[in-house]
């Protein structure tokens, strides 16, 4: 499968329809994903990033079938992840001595994974590439979200290739942000930006508005997984500098779990007493055990207040809340108010640990968090939903 996207630029990718877990299994992708790879034909041919190495012969063979590779003149390494340049290495076979364009953190990368010694040709920002009618400016991203990404920009064309920003995991046959469910993009959109690029969200916000001072037109922006944005594209980028200053929806997330329901029914006393006197937040609860953890940590990037619990067990807390609360960490999330809560049997260690994880990782963490002993009674509950009303003030 191939299409054009403009008279110019031919999309020659592959759609994965079966993926599910990305990053090893630590990133959870219901609908799949594509690897965008985009082939320039101008005075010059240039190809922009590979695909996933399992589709390596699938990708070079339909791509002799669009042109003779001998034709191509430059390789574009936007980013170099195993995803995007896991193809080079057969290619390369069939070109040997094309230069591949990337920066010197790619070059790095591209050795690391591969071992091989090509034709590299390191860029920097505000370099260029005259292919003809067009010419390609490079723009670093680093850490966008790895030390080596960076974007090219297609004058004439005003096509923004940013690689992994602005990107989905999502397979679509349609491909253009106008023709998909609109609902399902933007829920994949700020999945993709929660789970991968929120540690990053200080650079995020200074590479665009870095972009946006050099006032290039930007008609479309051909991402490196999902669909492409040829639809008033600056949505997204207005969606990503307000996702990197931390804007947050009118919601509180529960997330917790339990091992004999105590635990769920303080969480469930909490969201009714939130919801007692807030009625117009939204309140989500999920039993981290049994959720996807990705989705989880979606819904906590998009909230204000975040209230995590855990039964005690062993003097400790319950793995899937452990693994959540590391996973907070990593991500940096900023101005976030969180507090704990759990039951017990014994000794009851879990709700100061959970305090801890959470100050750990940032949060302003509201008062000394709530614990019940073994199943809560009427009593407890409403010590639950008092704690719930507490904690609604404190976000006002």
């Amino acid at each position: 499968m191939s299409f054009k996207i403009s008279d110019k630029i031919t999309w020659v990718g592959k759609i994965d329809w079966e993926l599910r877990s990305f990053h090893g299994e630590e990133l959870s992708t219901h609908r799949g994903s594509s690897y965008n790879s985009y082939l320039i034909r101008d005075e010059k041919t240039v190809l922009i990033d590979t695909v996933w190495e399992p589709f390596a012969k699938e990708f070079v063979e339909n791509l002799k079938k669009e042109i003779d590779l001998n034709e191509i003149d430059y390789i574009i390494a936007n980013h170099n992840e195993i995803d995007h340049s896991g193809a080079l290495p057969l290619l390369m076979k069939e070109i040997p001595d094309v230069p591949i364009y990337c920066t010197s953190n790619g070059v790095k990368i591209i050795k690391g994974h591969f071992h091989e010694d090509w034709n590299f040709v390191e860029v920097k920002t505000g370099d260029t590439l005259d292919i003809g009618e067009s010419k390609l400016t490079f723009i670093e991203a680093r850490m966008l979200h790895w030390p080596d990404s960076m974007f090219t920009y297609m004058s004439g064309e005003n096509v923004l290739f940013s690689n992994d920003a602005f990107g989905q995991h999502y397979a679509s046959d349609l491909m253009f942000n106008d023709l998909v469910d609109q609902a399902e993009l933007y829920q994949e959109a700020i999945k993709y930006y929660a789970n991968i690029l929120a540690p990053f969200s200080p650079l995020v916000t200074r590479k665009i508005e870095e972009v946006l001072s050099l006032n290039l037109p930007v008609d479309m922006i051909a991402t490196s997984h999902g669909v492409i944005w040829r639809e008033n594209p600056s949505q997204i980028i207005e969606k990503y500098l307000e996702w990197s200053k931390g804007v947050e929806e009118n919601q509180i997330t529960i997330a917790y779990e339990t091992m004999w329901n105590g635990t769920r029914r303080m969480a469930e006393a909490i969201a009714d007493g939130i919801k007692s006197v807030d009625s117009d937040v939204t309140v989500k609860l999920f039993n981290t055990a049994h959720s996807d953890k990705n989705d989880v940590l979606t819904e906590i990037f998009k909230s204000k207040g975040v209230i995590i619990g855990s039964s005690t067990i062993n003097k400790s807390i319950l793995t899937s809340v452990s693994g959540m609360l590391d996973m907070l960490k990593g991500l940096g999330l900023k101005n976030k108010k969180a507090a704990a809560f759990g039951s017990y049997g014994w000794s009851g260690e879990s709700v100061q640990i959970i305090n801890e994880r959470l100050k750990d990782a940032k949060f302003e963490v509201i008062g000394d968090g709530i614990k019940e002993l073994w199943n809560p009674d009427e009593e407890a509950l409403e010590r639950c939903r008092e704690f719930g009303k507490n904690f609604v003030g404190h976000l006002k």
